[in-house]
């Protein structure tokens, strides 16, 4: 009977992908407001009774692999060890954030600047964002040991890793860093972090 549910919720989680992935695609070729419930359901080789068993809306699938990222996120969060310093630890996370080079980071890429171009899904992503800000919040409140509710470092601490982290995709994307790779811009946002964001010394002309 285990094996049979866990086979199960593969299979569930398995098409949840394939539709969420299917919409993706098809909203960055046709845009989102040329893609309908129909078409999702026959890219992912399902009915669209069974899009609708998964998904409210078009825009609710194209989103959904951001949440799931961020679930997958704050489970590797909960399982590192209890000792490590909560820095390390998110920069060991944001490391393997900037790590994923392969389609499914290209294409998360892709959707958030779909983003934009459609009012309903950009109402959609700022909803996402704010779900996505309170469960992170919480998960580093527990983490540390605060309240996400009534401490400020919690907040404070996820405002910080998220600059660190869009700074270093910003910088590394617009091609004239001089580091050797994303890892190494996450390794050096971190350091000046700890360090307090000591202010550069002036670079003579």
């Amino acid at each position: 009977m285990i094996i049979e549910q866990g086979l199960r919720d593969r299979k569930k989680a398995a098409t949840r992908a394939a539709l969420s992935g299917a919409a993706a695609r098809l909203a960055r070729a046709l845009g989102i407001e040329c893609v309908t419930a129909d078409a999702i359901a026959s890219e992912a080789g399902v009915s669209t009774r069974t899009f609708h068993n998964y998904f409210s809306s078009k825009e609710e699938a194209v989103l959904a692999s951001f949440e799931e990222s961020i679930a997958s996120w704050i489970e590797a969060l909960a399982s590192r060890p209890a000792d490590e310093p909560i820095l390390d630890v998110l920069e060991n996370l944001v490391v393997e954030i900037v790590s994923d080079s392969g389609p499914g980071a290209e294409e998360k890429v892709n959707i958030w600047m779909l983003s934009d171009s459609s009012p309903a899904l950009y109402r959609d992503a700022a909803d996402m964002h704010q779900r996505i800000n309170r469960a992170v919040t919480r998960a580093l409140a527990e983490r540390t040991g605060t309240d996400a509710e009534r401490d400020l470092y919690p907040t404070l601490l996820l405002g910080v890793v998220a600059g660190a982290c869009k700074s270093v995709i910003d910088v590394w994307t617009g091609g004239k860093s001089e580091a050797s790779s994303p890892e190494e811009l996450v390794h050096d946002a971190f350091r000046q972090i700890r360090a307090g964001l000591p202010a550069p010394e002036m670079s003579r002309p």
